[in-house]
């Protein structure tokens, strides 16, 4: 396969994987401004988890201010210096793909939300055990950013 074939692939795997995450972090977004008024918490799990719906004017972990067009910019300049370092990466790896499908999915779903809104829906709320309010889009770019290290950690030690 040649290199624009592996690259085609890798960014159709990408554009796949993000799409899905974009797809499901938008649809439970929805649910929750339709089934919760803001601040309003139904229980999931008793004392574990509730549906929380907070809307989120602030960067990840509440830093970074509330400045939406600032937040915006951030996370479509992370997302470019991601594709930098990891493109070639992902022509040869599928853990990469699915892990930067997973980032960027997850990362447009909270712009899409800072456009639209001015804000982030967050409702995941594990109340006695993580201490911020997160959505799927949040899940979905913590658990890329995981794979990547575990992809960084697989390649380091293949080359050992």
């Amino acid at each position: 396969m040649s290199q624009h074939q592996k690259s085609s692939t890798a960014a159709l795997a990408i554009s796949v994987v993000a799409i899905v995450a974009f797809a499901l972090d938008q649809y439970t977004k929805r649910l929750v401004q339709q089934s919760l008024l803001p601040n309003e918490s139904r229980v999931a799990i008793p004392h574990l988890l509730r549906w929380t719906y907070e809307r989120n004017y602030h960067g990840a972990f509440g830093l970074f201010g509330s400045n939406a067009t600032l937040l915006i910019a951030m996370a479509v300049v992370v997302l470019v210096l991601f594709w930098v370092s990891f493109r070639e990466a992902a022509a040869h790896s599928r853990l990469v793909r699915l892990a930067f499908g997973l980032i960027v999915g997850g990362a447009i779903g909270n712009i899409v939300d800072r456009i639209h809104f001015g804000y982030v829906v967050d409702f995941i709320d594990f109340y006695r055990v993580w201490p911020n309010i997160f959505n799927i889009g949040d899940s979905c770019v913590t658990v890329g950013v995981a794979l990547l290290l575990l992809s960084s950690l697989l390649a380091s030690r293949r080359r050992t």
